[in-house]
């Protein structure tokens, strides 16, 4: 057994859920906003080892979304606990990360800083990242007027120039026209290969799970279904799908 990269353990996520009520019923009727509890996942455990390349599948409302922005440290669980043993990491997904009224150079530094990069190791491979998210001209334009794909072109970009030794990946390898979308998935396997990078993709694509992902972990309705070989995982899964 190698060096365990990801750790968690008994993790359960709940959202506050709050009943729109109008401001005049509020004054004239004294109505109160009524709370409903969501639990997204639900007492979920698992450990990953360095250097695996794990796939996340599940339904829309699994939970999948909401355990990576947990596990790269954007949501604390209400229970249970996630170590991640000390290395970087990094999360890769359409709408977290950028400030929307910032330029995409601007964002680079900004994320780049908070995955804890120093401004001079971001200024070295700043050429490489604009290069390769392919831009142009609207690497000075603000995020805010970034199409989808030019979003997750920027995000890719720098997630992929500025190695971390954890990847999480929420679907962009989906996003982007049909070129970006060769570019990106070469320049991901290119990075797995480093046996020391640990890599989670959420998927709905089999095709990219079998062709990337060692093992894969099978959310439904917040919670672990399955975890194990690729091919077991996913036969179940589709079967279960379809």
């Amino acid at each position: 057994m190698g060096n365990i990269a990801i750790e968690v353990k008994n993790l359960t996520i709940a959202y506050k859920l709050l009943n729109k009520v109008s401001l005049l019923g509020m004054i004239t009727k004294h109505k109160k906003v009524s709370e409903k509890e969501f639990v997204a996942v639900k007492d979920v455990s698992f450990s990953v080892e360095e250097g695996q390349i794990i796939g996340i599948v599940g339904k829309n409302g699994s939970g999948k979304s909401t355990m990576l922005r947990s596990i790269a440290g954007i949501f604390s669980p209400n229970k249970g606990t996630i170590d991640i043993h000390g290395h970087s990491i990094s999360l890769l997904s359409i709408g977290v990360g950028f400030e929307k009224t910032l330029s995409g150079r601007e964002n680079i530094f900004l994320v780049g800083l908070l995955l804890g990069f120093t401004e001079a190791q971001i200024k070295e491979h700043l050429d490489e990242i604009i290069a390769f998210s392919e831009l142009g001209n609207f690497i000075d334009k603000p995020v805010e007027t970034y199409s989808s794909g030019m979003y997750s072109k920027l995000a890719f970009s720098i997630t992929a120039i500025l190695e971390t030794d954890i990847m999480l990946i929420d679907e962009v390898l989906s996003v982007g026209d049909a070129k970006f979308k060769k570019k990106s998935f070469a320049k991901m396997k290119e990075l797995i290969q480093n046996d020391k990078r640990t890599v989670l993709i959420v998927s709905h694509s089999s095709e990219t799970i079998r062709e990337l992902c060692s093992k894969v972990l099978w959310l439904h309705d917040g919670h672990l279904r399955m975890f194990g070989d690729t091919e077991e995982v996913l036969e179940k899964y589709d079967e279960f799908m379809s």
